[in-house]
């Protein structure tokens, strides 16, 4: 009896990982260009994931100087509203590390899942269970701008250059990805 794709993705890694996505991975063209090198993947790929509203609190998310992309730092009384991403292999967090590079440091965070979604400002969210999840925050602060980061003027704007696979890791060098860091 031979196993499907997505039973032998599964069984070929030790475990599944969970993500909180806040930036340009929201995009799901973006994030399968990340992980697939193609901003369409076969169905068998795209139902091994699970994208859900969620939001994380304790943090702020800011524009990155002279980028396209966010960074999130701690802050106390902020949000930020991403996606829960389910689903991700080993293969997937390996080439999300490479994809944040050295200026993230990857963190265990608790999010909690959105029931329902309210507006830009969060008003009308209503929370529901909280999960972990692994984060990417932005270390060097100093190149944070003051301005919130905004996904649509993104995805009008900049989604066309970063769902081709040769754009996206233009600028990343496998020399220093994301870093690790222990439960937050």
């Amino acid at each position: 009896m031979t196993n499907s794709a997505s039973e032998v993705s599964a069984q070929s890694d030790d475990a599944v990982h969970c993500a909180f996505f806040y930036g340009t991975l929201m995009v799901p063209e973006v994030f399968y260009t990340v992980c697939y090198n193609s901003k369409t993947v076969p169905d068998v790929i795209a139902r091994q994931h699970k994208f859900s509203p969620a939001i994380l609190h304790g943090y702020s998310r800011r524009r990155v100087r002279l980028a396209d992309y966010p960074g999130i730092t701690e802050d106390a009384g902020h949000s930020v509203f991403g996606m829960f991403a389910e689903g991700l292999t080993k293969a997937n967090m390996d080439k999300l590390d490479y994809f944040e590079g050295a200026e993230y440091e990857r963190r265990t965070v608790k999010v909690k899942l959105l029931e329902k979604v309210g507006d830009v400002s969060g008003e009308g969210n209503v929370e529901g269970e909280e999960r972990e999840a692994q984060v990417y925050v932005f270390m060097p602060t100093q190149n944070l701008e003051e301005k919130e980061w905004d996904l649509e003027e993104f995805k009008r704007d900049k989604l066309k250059l970063w769902s081709r696979g040769d754009h996206i890791f233009a600028d990343c060098d496998p020399a220093k990805p994301a870093t690790v860091a222990a439960a937050v």
